[in-house]
């Protein structure tokens, strides 16, 4: 085996493993919204459950379109990858803590 393809076999799985990282973030970000109630997400002023859903939902298809392709994050849907793990991210950044603590019924203030 030459170098090459030793570095495209290294490459390849490089791909494969972020795009399972990817992918595992995508999924929880999904399953953590599907946990929290409706009325969660209006109390803390956020978007709707069914926006987020949708919005996490798609990001979790397109990582797994993503994983299965021949490119893997960075192939053919590399752009798209991208944006489904930024919204996933904002997700879990910004509306996730807000409406956990808005399902627990707690005062206190947000970030703490």
């Amino acid at each position: 085996m030459d170098g090459q393809m030793m570095i495209f076999y290294v490459e390849r799985a490089v791909f494969f493993v972020l795009a399972l990282v990817a992918l595992g973030l995508e999924a929880w970000a999904l399953l953590d919204c599907v946990r929290h109630k409706s009325a969660a997400f209006e109390a803390t002023g956020k978007r709707t459950k069914t926006f987020w859903l949708a919005l996490t939902g798609g990001a979790t298809l397109i990582g797994v379109i993503s994983l299965f392709s021949s490119g893997g994050l960075f192939g053919t849907l590399g752009l798209f990858g991208l944006a489904a793990v930024v919204a996933a991210s904002v997700y879990l950044a910004d509306v996730r803590p807000a409406v956990k603590d808005a399902g627990r019924g707690g005062s206190r203030p947000y970030g703490w």
